[in-house]
């Protein structure tokens, strides 16, 4: 009988052991997933494959369900769903639609960070604005039923004729984001107003839109590849306050740039400036060379995730 009663106490010591263990183990799991900056992607960075038409049918040959699941095998944890490659754009996919890409990224353990759609606010034509306007509100909508927590807008492309006249489009813009302002808040998803190197190249001219916006239902998303300064770092450093989003390229100087972004010093300006959530990346095809969005995506996140724990190892030392 002793015997039996000492093989007991030695079986529930050890499993006391085992759930210590792995009570220790879920503490440390559930540390990992507590990071301030989780890099996810841009579906941009697939536009080509996205945009590829099947001659039978016309159905996309390449779906942002496809890319779901390409995201899970890599263990992304965020995708910002550019809005126009749902399949009905720029009309709003069906309830149905919107749900079962929700679930799907749920079951995936994959974030929606964002969504965005196209409009130019900027346009001297109020037709062509107010038609960005709608746009947008129905895009809200379905941002929430995304559950995106950012709706990206863009500016629009400074006009003819007005390149001396910077501050009367940029206030068409501003009147055009304010109008947004009450459906953004009623569902509970934040514009984005990104410098996209057209009427927003500069930290200097984004704050003028966003504090003239002023509303906390507006943000800025950070491009880090279209600041038009002789220090785009400045730029992105002045912004991280108001950074409810970001599209993190692989070059500081636009399309077809040739001064690649140093990821150390970026996720470092972006650690400091007190920034958490998720942290798109986008890379983009320069006509003429091979572009394989598949390869050029797991490069770049495999760099920006190994500058980020070098820079965390670096405070812990």
């Amino acid at each position: 009988m002793k015997s039996l009663y000492n093989c007991f106490t030695a079986l529930l010591a050890f499993s006391i052991l085992c759930l210590s263990c792995k009570s220790g183990m879920a503490q440390e799991l559930k540390k990992e997933k507590k990071q301030d900056i989780v890099f996810g992607l841009n579906a941009y960075s697939f536009c080509d494959l996205m945009e590829a038409k099947d001659p039978r049918d016309k159905e996309q040959m390449y779906s942002l369900l496809n890319l779901l699941d390409w995201c899970d095998y890599q263990g992304i944890k965020a995708l910002d769903p550019t809005g126009y490659f749902f399949p009905t754009y720029p009309k709003v996919p069906s309830d149905d639609y919107l749900a079962n890409f929700k679930n799907r990224a749920h079951e995936l353990g994959i974030a929606i960070s964002g969504t965005g759609i196209r409009n130019n606010f900027a346009s001297p034509d109020p037709k062509v604005r107010a038609e960005g306007v709608a746009l947008a509100k129905q895009w809200i909508v379905a941002a929430s039923k995304l559950g995106a927590p950012v709706l990206r807008v863009f500016a629009g492309a400074i006009p003819k004729g007005y390149e001396d006249n910077w501050e009367e489009p940029a206030g068409w813009m501003i009147e055009c984001y304010k109008e947004l302002l009450p459906m953004a808040e009623q569902y509970n998803v934040k514009i984005g107003i990104q410098n996209h190197g057209e009427m927003l190249q500069t930290a200097e001219q984004c704050l003028y839109v966003l504090n003239r916006v002023n509303s906390k239902w507006a943000g800025i998303i950070v491009d880090t590849g279209n600041f038009t300064t002789d220090d785009p770092y400045k730029d992105i450093q002045a912004l991280v306050p108001y950074a409810i989003n970001w599209q993190v390229k692989e070059f500081t100087d636009g399309y077809g740039g040739t001064t690649r972004t140093d990821y150390k010093k970026l996720v470092k300006i972006i650690k400091d400036g007190g920034y958490k959530g998720y942290v798109p990346v986008e890379t983009l095809k320069v006509r003429g060379d091979f572009y394989d969005p598949f390869q050029r995506v797991e490069n770049m996140l495999t760099q920006l995730n190994a500058a980020l724990e070098a820079i965390s190892t670096d405070k812990k030392q």
